[in-house]
């Protein structure tokens, strides 16, 4: 699908630093607002007197409007405690998007279409491979749930700006968390809060303890899609 951004309407925030260690952005992190419009989002995200205080680099409107925070080589306040992988900083290492939504509710057609456009652009500017395009939830399964259960994390896979699961593989129970550290899930995480966040990747509408779906969804990326696999940039 081809598409241009929208008119981006620069609002910086103060509330941004440089990145730690110098390191450039190798994830990209999608979030919901939780606010009743984007023009609170914008506001709050750009408040120095919000505590803590918080930013993103962008924050997509239902309508498709686009506002950009943080330049994309700084570092924005939006990911907090957690990790993926190998990243435990998660700020310094990722660029955030916020996209104006409660979690109940699909993500409209115009934020979809400017969402994958910048998404695109991102990921090439900056070499992110779509295993590293990942919710609030996934690095922070512990106390995150965005961008939620109504998010079509699929629509994204198939274009290439993430991943999702296909079908056959198998693998036992007791390789869950082998097979969720490869994804990226962090060990310091229980296993319900690691269940719960691949669940509201990929099965949202999964109850009940572990099962064989579950297990194959996990042993189907963890061979297709590791986290930290070693890649060659062209």
């Amino acid at each position: 699908m081809n598409a241009e951004l929208p008119e981006i309407v620069k609002r910086p925030s103060p509330n941004a630093s440089d990145r730690r260690g110098g390191v450039s952005p190798d994830i990209l992190l999608l979030h919901f607002t939780n606010m009743t419009t984007a023009e609170a989002a914008v506001e709050r995200l750009c408040d120095p007197d919000v505590v803590p205080p918080v930013s993103c680099h962008y924050v997509i409107a239902e309508d498709g409007r686009l506002w950009q925070l943080v330049p994309e080589d700084k570092r924005a306040w939006h990911a907090g405690h957690g990790c993926w992988g190998a990243v435990d900083e998660v700020n310094s290492r990722s660029i955030g998007v916020e996209l104006a939504n409660q979690g109940n509710h699909p993500f409209p057609e115009p934020q979809m279409r400017v969402l994958e456009c910048l998404a695109r652009g991102i990921m090439d500017r900056w070499a992110i491979p779509p295993e590293r395009v990942i919710g609030h939830s996934d690095m922070a399964p512990h106390r995150k749930d965005d961008p939620g259960p109504r998010f079509d994390w699929r629509r994204l896979a198939l274009q290439g700006l993430a991943v999702w699961p296909g079908s056959g593989a198998q693998a036992p129970p007791e390789d869950f968390r082998k097979l969720t550290a490869r994804l990226g899930y962090g060990a310091e995480f229980s296993d319900a809060d690691v269940l719960k966040a691949v669940r509201l990747r990929y099965r949202p509408w999964a109850r009940g303890p572990l099962n064989a779906a579950d297990m194959a969804v996990l042993a189907d990326i963890a061979e297709r899609f590791p986290v930290d696999q070693k890649r060659v940039r062209a």
